[in-house]
């Protein structure tokens, strides 16, 4: 163990095999986190100013904009500087680091989503007691202990990959820093490193999944009741929105999480990864506003009012 080399850096072999269209992958990158940024940033606005949007569940999409924000730029600005490079590298601390925040962000999100889902049963099943159900003191908690889950999360992973030793072996078969390439290349054990993930798959993962189905039954038993169709569609389409987000993200991070035991091949392991930590969060403002009246309302409010103040002074 002595004479084992000390790693100071990794090197990420996501794109080596891209001989050309570096530049071309550059620009793509960049519009995703700039559109993630916009998006997310736009949404956000939105909430804190109109006050039609002051209501539990634009609270948690406010927490959820933040969170996608963090998520995209644990990973995409070091992968734009590293299109700039010849080699592709980060050094080990920079790799914790990331590999920190990225699961502290993926883990939040797991919780917030459920608290979402939960946020809908109560407004679908107990419309009479919703604002009691989530009030401003129970809404806080709930979005404080999603960001605490997932700082937990990872801070055990963290600690646990901080102690594996690697033997001179530095080259990262992936685009960032993760858990499931850190344990290929290493060393050492890493049977409680493997055994911690699988851990955190049930709890972390499965656990906030399964509130969601049971919430969503119980919505969908509660729809079913309900008589006339414009009803019925009015119930549903509160709830779409966060489907389809829930069914995107959990999707990608079991993908990218739960690997066949052979692992994939350097294309789509590059893909998958980029769906899940770099795609993913660019899509959720999209979703939420293309599909929500409230959303859309509001951003028209907004633009119509930028327009009045544009056109003032040249009235004068």
């Amino acid at each position: 163990m002595e004479n084992q080399t000390q790693v100071t850096e990794f090197i990420f072999l996501g794109f080596a095999s891209l001989l050309h269209g570096q530049a071309f992958l550059f620009l793509v990158f960049l519009v995703i986190y700039l559109v993630t940024l916009v998006g997310n940033s736009m949404i956000f606005t939105l909430i804190q100013l109109d006050s039609h949007l002051h209501s539990p569940m634009y609270f948690l999409l406010s927490h959820l904009s933040c969170l996608d924000i963090c998520f995209s730029s644990v990973t995409v600005p070091k992968i734009l500087v590293n299109f700039l490079r010849e080699q592709e590298t980060i050094s080990y601390w920079e790799c914790m680091a990331q590999m920190f925040f990225l699961m502290s962000c993926a883990g939040a999100e797991c919780a917030l989503l459920a608290v979402m889902a939960y946020d809908r049963y109560a407004a679908i099943c107990n419309p009479l007691r919703y604002t009691d159900i989530m009030s401003r003191r129970v809404c806080i908690p709930l979005a404080m202990g999603s960001w605490l889950w997932g700082l937990l999360d990872s801070a055990i992973h963290t600690f646990m990959a901080s102690s594996l030793s690697f033997c001179g072996a530095n080259q990262l078969h992936h685009i960032f820093c993760d858990v499931p390439p850190l344990l290929k290349i290493a060393c050492s054990d890493t049977y409680v490193n493997e055994m911690g993930l699988h851990a955190a798959s049930i709890f972390v993962g499965l656990g906030p999944f399964l509130l969601i189905v049971i919430s969503y039954l119980y919505i969908l038993a509660a729809i079913l009741k309900i008589r006339s169709n414009t009803g019925r569609h009015k119930a549903f389409s509160t709830c779409a929105s966060h489907l389809i987000v829930v069914t995107i993200y959990f999707g990608m991070a079991n993908l990218n999480y739960n690997r066949p035991s052979a692992g994939y091949s350097m294309g789509v392991d590059t893909l998958v990864s980029t769906l899940y930590c770099i795609v993913t969060p660019m899509l959720n403002p999209l979703i939420y506003s293309l599909r929500n009246q409230e959303v859309k309302g509001a951003l028209r409010k907004a633009l119509g009012s930028q327009r009045r103040e544009c056109a003032s002074p040249g009235r004068q």
